[in-house]
């Protein structure tokens, strides 16, 4: 088990659990709500089989990295993985988010630059922005975000439950869908999370990241759908 520590909470370090393998050119993979750095499983062999150096790290208050009730916003995120790139010495990386790993890519070359990262990508993208507002009318309104997390503090193991019901669909690894075996072990991840954790990255989903993108100076691949 790898792990850097990268803050404190009272007495306690907060530790970022990760893995690394392989060799070549590194590909940091960085996970969605509400899962950890096992989510991309199927991702990491064919990584390693194409000769790249594959690294994969639960966020703060997900999977097994420490489970501090501070520091759920994209700031302290892309400071995390800033120092994780340092700690593992890593350079002319691809930076591949999904869904709000997303945002820690656009934050990250926002907040640091480009000194390490050579491509970025964006599976299911949060930036730029989600919120609506004037000056971005076709944003989500408040009022969803408001009832996600009025549904977490409510009972959240049945919200997840409902949740990852929807997420999981097709198994393009399978060409079918996915077995029910898949979702649980999805949920036994989430369930296991920081409850405070899961409620504050709802907060920091509507994360205004237009000034990032400006800073966006590598080649990046955008995949929605």
């Amino acid at each position: 088990m790898s792990s850097i520590a990268v803050g404190r909470e009272n007495s306690g370090s907060i530790d970022l659990y990760y893995e690394d393998h392989g060799s070549g050119r590194p590909v940091v993979l960085i996970h969605g709500w509400p899962l950890s750095g096992a989510s991309w499983e199927k991702q990491v062999p064919a990584l390693l089989a194409a000769g790249y150096r594959a690294v994969t790290y639960d966020r703060r208050g997900f999977g097994q990295s420490s489970k501090p009730t501070v520091g759920y916003d994209y700031d302290t995120f892309a400071a995390d993985l800033h120092k994780l790139l340092t700690h593992i010495d890593a350079h002319d990386v691809t930076l591949v988010g999904f869904s709000m790993g997303t945002g820690e890519v656009a934050r990250y070359l926002g907040a640091y630059g480009a000194k390490r990262v050579r491509s970025a990508v964006f599976l299911a993208p949060v930036p730029p922005f989600l919120l609506k507002t004037p000056d971005d009318p076709r944003g989500v309104d408040a009022g969803v975000f408001e009832a996600i997390k009025e549904s977490l503090v409510a009972d959240r193991p049945a919200f997840l439950a409902r949740f990852l019901a929807d997420f999981y669909n097709a198994d393009v690894f399978a060409a079918g869908p996915v077995s029910e075996h898949v979702v649980q072990l999805g949920w036994n991840v989430a369930a296991g999370a920081s409850p405070k954790g899961t409620l504050d990255c709802v907060a920091a989903w509507t994360t205004d990241f237009r000034r990032d993108l400006q800073r966006v100076n590598v080649p990046a691949l955008v995949a929605q759908g």
